[in-house]
């Protein structure tokens, strides 16, 4: 796809080192032959390596490029401790050293301390473990929340900016964000989209509701997040509220919000809380064969980045590479 050959260009063009500590599961080990085999990244996988080796000769799977660290026998791992110490008050020094034996927290010490650019988790560990360690460590940058994107690659190119490439925003993290909250993610958004594609977001704050034709609360927060960000971002092509087929269907668009800067192609989604985010995400994925990589950290000072769980080895590889994108300046 367009989307990922120029991506993958861009990766080779400025290579970076990004660290997965799930170096058991076989996606993960697959992932890091395709992305070894392609030049896209340096892949350092955390663990033993006699473990981690033996799985992939069993599988015949060559990661002999990759980089092999164990974080309980790392001479690194006393400095990532003492750093932790300070960096989370809360904990102690002892409680730090056994925090860095964990592959989540070594990876994760590994970039904030420059040793890796990217990390990539989640094939085994939950979302909330992996953002949860990630806010402890990490500090926030360029936004006032931090928030998460899916990108999205629908095969049916007839909606949208017609290129089949979107952003779901927040999905996975936000539970019911306020006004403030839920411009902030469009905002963020919006530059997340533009730096991943050089395109121009095209963002749709959505309701079940199209510019008044239905009042409650919930459409009021959408409205004055929008006008927010309108007062923000005055460049920016946004509207909302506003239904998902007036969003990215232009015959819909022209018929029931004809004044829309959208036009019917929306290519930055923004749902109102979670609940509608992650429906909706699951069934563009399920039901229109479309490919789910993240969810991508937004607003953290380093690439820190989640998969689902149930995501495939392409997923894992798409992940990774959005990943280094992130990662180059």
């Amino acid at each position: 796809m367009p989307f990922f050959d120029d991506l993958k260009r861009r990766a080779k063009l400025d290579k970076k080192t990004i660290v997965l500590p799930e170096s058991m599961d076989i996606r993960i080990l697959k992932a890091t032959e395709i992305i070894l085999a392609e030049g896209l990244a340096h892949i350092v996988l955390l663990g033993n390596q006699e473990e981690i080796e033996k799985k992939a000769q069993e599988e015949k799977i060559d990661i002999s490029g990759a980089q092999i660290i164990n974080p309980k026998m790392s001479e690194k791992a006393e400095y990532y401790a003492e750093c932790l110490a300070q960096i989370d008050t809360t904990v102690t020094m002892e409680e730090a050293q056994d925090l860095v034996k964990n592959p989540v927290y070594f990876g994760m010490m590994m970039v904030k301390l420059g040793d890796s650019d990217g990390y990539v988790s989640g094939a085994m560990n939950t979302t909330k473990d992996i953002l949860k360690t990630a806010m402890r460590i990490f500090e926030k940058a360029g936004t006032k929340i931090l928030s998460t994107v899916l990108v999205m690659l629908v095969p049916n190119e007839e909606y949208g900016d017609k290129d089949g490439v979107y952003l779901f925003s927040d999905c996975a993290l936000n539970e019911n964000p306020g006004y403030l909250a839920l411009s902030e993610i469009a905002m963020t958004s919006a530059k997340t989209y533009e730096k991943f594609t050089k395109k121009e977001a095209k963002v749709a704050m959505l309701s079940y509701s199209t510019l008044g034709s239905a009042k409650s609360k919930s459409i009021d927060k959408v409205v004055k997040a929008t006008e927010r960000v309108k007062q923000k971002m005055p460049e920016l092509k946004i509207d909302g509220e506003i239904q998902l087929d007036t969003a990215i269907v232009p015959e819909v668009a022209a018929s029931k919000a004809p004044h829309s800067s959208l036009k019917g192609e929306a290519n930055v989604l923004i749902f109102p809380d979670i609940n509608a985010g992650n429906i909706g995400c699951k069934l563009v994925e399920r039901l229109a064969n479309a490919q789910m990589f993240g969810p991508i950290c937004q607003g953290l000072e380093k690439p820190i980045n989640d998969l689902s769980r149930g995501s495939s080895v392409e997923g894992i590889v798409g992940t990774i590479l959005i990943t280094v994108i992130q990662s180059q300046k």
